[in-house]
């Protein structure tokens, strides 16, 4: 099975796009998924009536792409606060009402901003201190796997982003760029606002260490079209997911994507391998 490998100019084309080539692969999965977003910063806001439609339609099932980027990067604390403030801000008031159980809140942030044994116990802060006085371009690196909370026998459940690899390319002002490894990955419910987290979390690097944003590559070694529970309990079907992207794909395209290659109906489907003909 040849993996599937996607090249987006923006979080919410990658979305659909990625959505759509699963959707086509055999059983509505994939594995070995490759997503790369020239500018993880773009198609990220609610004032894009595309992320407004994928937001309105998670509502729907009690989630929303906000809920879903924040457990990656809190991005109103780090507004309202600044850094490195806004970490004490998450540890004293976002976590004790957002913890469920001991082993873990859901909060990517939360080990990546604490882990007790890492230095000043919070790795991500680690990576931009020594990215401000270290020359070296390729060791920064953050785990969010833990075997002492995440192996269990239980076949539900757990970490689905394992790793993060950030590294500063080079040129006449280096950028930041971010590999991320997820175990196991939603593509309805959870990839847009997994997306859009990530490239806030990769500008907070960028801003605190006076570089800019570089692209965001995706590995999703399990990628799957899930059909989320919706708030009354029930699940959504293959035909309230299919109405969903109809709607998206009736949307008129932006301006500066109309007007651009990247924009072109022909274009929508290049770079896809791997899904079935």
């Amino acid at each position: 099975m040849s993996p599937i490998v996607l090249s987006q100019p923006s979080c919410i084309e990658t979305w659909r796009e990625a959505v759509r080539a699963v959707d086509n692969a055999l059983g509505h999965e994939a594995h070995n998924v490759v997503l790369t977003i020239e500018d993880p910063t773009a198609g990220a806001q609610l004032g894009d009536k595309r992320v407004a439609l994928v937001d309105r339609f998670l509502r729907l099932h009690d989630k929303s792409v906000q809920t879903i980027s924040n457990t990656i990067f809190p991005q109103g604390l780090y507004q309202r606060h600044g850094a490195p403030e806004f970490f004490e801000a998450f540890q004293k008031r976002v976590l004790p009402t957002v913890r469920k159980k001991e082993r873990w809140s859901g909060y990517y942030f939360e080990r990546m901003s604490h882990w007790p044994g890492a230095p000043y116990d919070n790795p991500l802060w680690d990576i931009v201190t020594r990215m401000r006085t270290v020359t070296a371009n390729n060791k920064y690196e953050l785990a969010l796997f833990d075997p002492s909370r995440d192996i269990d026998n239980s076949p539900y459940g757990g970490q689905c982003l394992s790793f993060l690899s950030f590294k500063r390319l080079p040129g006449a002002r280096k950028k930041v760029a971010l590999t991320a490894l997820y175990r196991n990955h939603y593509y309805v419910e959870k990839l847009l606002g997994n997306l859009i987290g990530l490239g806030q979390l990769m500008a907070f690097v960028a801003k605190e260490t006076d570089q800019e944003v570089g692209p965001l590559t995706i590995i999703s070694s399990h990628a799957t079209i899930d059909l989320p529970n919706t708030c009354a309990g029930g699940r959504t079907t293959r035909k309230n997911m299919q109405a969903l992207l109809d709607e998206y794909d009736a949307l008129p395209l932006p301006y500066d994507q109309a007007n651009s290659a990247n924009g072109s109906a022909g274009s929508r489907t290049a770079g896809v391998a791997g899904t079935k003909s």
